[in-house]
């Protein structure tokens, strides 16, 4: 009999004695606070204190994977200090010439992001009510509303004005320690522009198929319904278990219906079977632990005995899939059982965690406080075992945004003439979706490191295929191409040390949800000053442009070492909606010309922006600008040509990172290569002609090198 059975599992609420108000209740923690400034378990803080060893990919032994619930990156840390966040200069343009940030309403009135803490202060509540904030549309619907055909300007009318709020440091003090202690990625993005389950099922299967018997795709929560079908697709955890590779999927009765797998027909199919001996016609085990959480103890009993003889009537390896996937332990008792097997030396290598509905971190069913009291307890259990910490990389993510706004456009497949491809359906993109908060805790993402490397939920499965050699033929080529396998968030040879830390921090009593409104004067938000150390990116974008009779052509070209993903937004009819073009190499592009007038952006990874405005009838429309490299370790190098027919006279003016202007005159045909100095290889600069009023070049990113850097 598993471990894990009903009849050996202790039924205590909360082994570790910690209240759900929060980690800071405790003495413990208080203590720790007081001593070190750190909202950290001291048990974390102590290994990280111990040397860590170069190692490799393979050092790591166990990885833990906690999906939490309906947050976007800028809803939880737009002002985190050295991400991309709310003062990021290379903002998105609207259609109506605005910033991404400035939002419309139906009637054209924009709506700024909005602190939810001065919010409730202008609503007359005490601080302590922004942890109890109301969910939003997270439906697949409202998120391609919002999306709006690429220029991402519908949020107010699909998602309403609460979208806009935002949370701040001492607001939720042990997220921002943890991005300030260990690797954060700004570039994470949920894998379809939906709600829980089809995200869910990406992480676990790498995709999201059909509606079981129908033509339409899995993009909504049908799932949850007890006479659904099940999804007729192999899971990961099924090749995992082919391949002889340890997992576990741990949860407690109330898994706030996270678990994706179960609505899998390999799944319910073992439910239907062990239910046959259960009172009740109960059509799914998830129905059964639903339903019995409001039974009395002797009852609870009684059904458990039953479905324990519903298990012993199943095969070696249904019953297998069963402990794995489908045993749910008695309330508030998954990390206790996590704790056990890493005391009995028997914790799998891969863990997924499913908490409950208090603990999912959703707006509507929980708190951020009340999650970071879990994610806490989580560290604690393994941390407190230096051997596992030791050895263990845990995965923190957020299956989707809810329906709160982030400011960057995500990497869509490019649109498909019928509307119907691996990642579109009924003419809307499947994903990717918008930012989500990813923070990889290890030995060796120590050091308040953020990665703008472009990943979606497709990426954990990709890091454990390069980890356990299990692939996931699941996953479309596309993503494939945009998207990263996380390796690339460790330094196993030079692994960081963590930084003084110091953040208060708030223990709220509960509320009734509540959602908030936008201040009658509005604000530009602010993010903290600062910048933070930065991995490595594989991405060298360039783009070269020149105005021609009827047409720019534009050269997008990438020298990197994966594909970049490109979106070309026209904002005088050089499109009818922005391009998405995924490059590795270079590729060459025409968007047609309207008129003579033209204002094109191509924006790509890690804030990269490429502006040309101009028209084709003038002095300086033939000139290009582009850069080729690094010149030396503090200078990008920028080529400057004149294809045009006159003399031209550029001015070369630097606007923000370092400091720079130059005059360049160039005549026909002649060329000119310029060493132009950066901030840590960061540049911004604007080119304009004397000759030519119209003429404008902005040229703005960083020039990787192929080592880490610092956040722009």
């Amino acid at each position: 009999m598993s471990s894990n059975t009903p009849e050996t599992v202790n039924r205590s609420t909360n082994s570790s004695g910690l209240s759900r108000r929060g980690f800071l209740g405790t003495a413990a923690a208080a203590t720790a606070l007081a001593a070190t400034g750190s909202l950290l378990p001291p048990s974390v803080q102590a290994a990280m204190a111990k040397p860590v060893p170069p190692g490799s990919l393979q050092s790591i032994k166990h990885v833990i994977v906690l999906m939490q619930e309906n947050r976007s990156f800028d809803h939880y840390f737009g002002s985190l200090r050295g991400v991309r966040g709310y003062g990021d200069k290379s903002v998105t343009r609207l259609p109506n010439g605005k910033s991404m940030f400035e939002q419309p309403r139906a009637t054209g009135e924009s709506v700024l992001p909005f602190s939810l803490r001065k919010a409730a202060e202008l609503a007359g509540r005490p601080g302590s009510d922004i942890q109890y904030l109301g969910d939003l549309d997270h439906s697949f619907t409202g998120t391609t509303t919002a999306w709006n055909n690429g220029w991402c300007d519908k949020w107010i009318p699909a998602k309403s004005a609460s979208t806009m709020t935002f949370y701040e440091r001492q607001d939720i003090p042990l997220q921002y320690e943890l991005a300030d202690t260990f690797t954060i990625c700004d570039a994470y993005h949920c894998s379809v522009n939906g709600s829980t389950n089809p995200n869910r099922n990406y992480l676990w299967s790498g995709t999201t198929g059909n509606e079981p018997g129908s033509p339409k795709r899995a993009v909504t929560n049908a799932a949850y319904g007890y006479d659904h079908g099940g999804y007729d697709w192999t899971t990961y955890p099924e090749r995992l278990e082919q391949s002889g590779v340890s997992w576990k999927i741990y949860q407690d009765w109330d898994n706030f219906t996270d678990n994706a797998v179960e609505y899998f027909q390999t799944f319910k199919a073992i439910g239907r079977k062990m239910l046959a001996s259960v009172e009740g016609n109960y059509r799914t085990t998830e129905e059964f632990y639903d339903t019995i959480k409001g039974k009395s103890a002797a009852e609870q009993d009684r059904l458990l005995a039953q479905l324990e003889k519903g298990r012993a009537t199943l095969t070696d390896a249904e019953r297998t899939l069963f402990d794995k996937a489908m045993w749910r332990g008695r309330p508030n008792t998954l990390l206790e059982r996590l704790s056990a097997d890493i005391v009995d030396g028997t914790l799998p290598r891969v863990s997924w965690l499913v908490p409950s509905a208090a603990d999912s971190e959703h707006p509507g069913a929980s708190t951020p406080v009340g999650s970071a009291n879990f994610v806490y307890r989580l560290l604690d259990t393994v941390a407190s075992n230096p051997e596992t910490w030791d050895s263990t990389a845990i995965f923190l993510n957020f299956d989707e945004n809810d329906g709160y706004f982030d400011h960057v456009p995500p990497p869509v497949q490019p649109r498909p003439a019928s509307g119907e491809s691996t990642d579109w359906t009924t003419a809307r993109p499947i994903g990717l979706g918008p930012r989500v908060p990813m923070t990889v805790v290890s030995p060796w993402t120590v050091g308040g490191y953020v990665s703008s490397e472009v990943f979606d939920h497709t990426s954990v499965l990709r890091f454990l295929e390069r980890w356990t050699g299990v692939e996931e033929p699941n996953i479309s080529p596309w993503r494939r191409e945009v998207c990263g396998d996380l390796t690339g968030v460790f330094n196993f040879q030079t692994p960081g040390t963590p930084p003084t830390l110091d953040h208060p921090a708030a223990v709220p009593a509960k509320i009734s949800r509540w959602r908030p409104n936008p201040p009658a004067v509005q604000v530009a938000p602010i993010q903290e000053d600062g910048s933070r150390p930065a991995r490595a990116l594989p991405y060298r974008p360039q783009v070269s442009a020149m105005a021609q009779p009827g047409k720019i052509a534009l050269t997008l070209g990438n020298i990197g070492t994966r594909s970049t993903h490109f979106t070309v937004y026209g904002y005088a009819g050089e499109v009818t909606e922005p391009r998405h073009l995924d490059v590795l190499g270079s590729l060459s592009v025409d968007l047609p010309l309207a008129s003579g007038t033209f204002d094109v952006v191509v924006t790509g990874p890690n804030r990269y922006q490429y502006e040309l405005k101009g028209t084709t009838a003038g002095a300086a429309s033939g000139v290009d600008v582009t850069v080729n490299g690094r010149r030396g370790k503090k200078a990008v190098e920028l080529e400057v040509r004149n294809n045009g027919t006159g003399t031209v006279t550029l001015t070369l003016e630097s606007l923000q990172y370092a400091d720079g202007k130059e005059t360049v005159k160039l005549k026909p045909g002649h060329k000119k290569k310029i060493g132009w100095e950066t901030l840590n290889g960061w540049y911004d600069l604007e080119i304009t002609a004397a000759e030519d009023a119209t003429f404008r070049r902005r040229l703005t990113g960083r020039e990787e090198d192929g080592n880490e850097g610092i956040s722009g």
